[in-house]
């Protein structure tokens, strides 16, 4: 029986993609290192530590830097994205969502968020839909990153639930990997080549229905 679905934020509840983006492009323009959309897929679900270890592989590599230094850029590209999300609203929400989230609140599904975003309430208040969640990660005190099932863990934990009834949802391959890990299964929204691990797989939200999750979960 489904007791809680764990949705991931980037890609599923709302696109801040973008935002992480222009953050890292002025960033690695900054560093003289080429990144441009299509490297930045390679970020898709990866701690902020580890992105800049990606972007840092195309100039001199992430070993010559120390650590100080790598802790440096990754608060300024922080603080150049949260001046960013700055301009989120609930307009940004993506397609369908709003309607799923108050479906689930009517049947008393519990509903968690998991994302590797430090700033994941903020956008969360942004949106306002807050009043949805019935727990926020915080991904500051998480141990390991996704693909490690660590943040869904917490979730299902913190939710007081068994995996077997509950279920994530990803459009990420780390994110799918880490939710199979954690004991549960995953849809994946995004296209079948880059989903192709996910037990159900869309490619939008809007087509996503309370009773595609229920079946699922049978």
């Amino acid at each position: 029986m489904l007791k809680a679905v764990i949705f991931d934020l980037d890609g599923v509840i709302t696109d801040s993609a973008v935002y992480h983006f222009q953050a890292w492009k002025q960033i690695a323009d900054r560093m003289g290192i080429f990144f441009d959309l299509s490297y930045n897929e390679k970020l898709k679900g990866v701690s902020r530590m580890e992105s800049l270890n990606l972007i840092l592989d195309n100039g001199k590599g992430r070993n010559a830097y120390t650590i100080e230094e790598k802790e440096k850029l990754t608060y300024e590209k922080n603080e150049i994205y949260k001046k960013l999300i700055t301009k989120i609203t609930p307009k940004d929400l993506m397609p369908g969502i709003e309607l799923l989230l108050k479906e689930l609140k009517k049947r008393k599904i519990l509903v968690g968020l998991a994302s590797v975003s430090k700033n994941a309430s903020f956008i969360v208040n942004q949106l306002n839909i807050k009043e949805y969640f019935d727990y926020i990660a915080d991904a500051s005190k998480i141990k390991n990153s996704k693909p490690f099932p660590d943040i869904f863990i917490d979730c299902i934990t913190m939710l007081g639930q068994k995996p077997q009834d509950c279920l994530g949802v990803e459009d990420a391959m780390a994110g799918i990997e880490a939710i199979h890990r954690a004991g549960m299964k995953a849809v994946g929204v995004g296209s079948a080549d880059q989903m192709q691990e996910a037990d159900l797989i869309l490619e939008g939200t809007s087509s996503l229905t309370i009773e595609m999750l229920e079946n699922l979960n049978q």
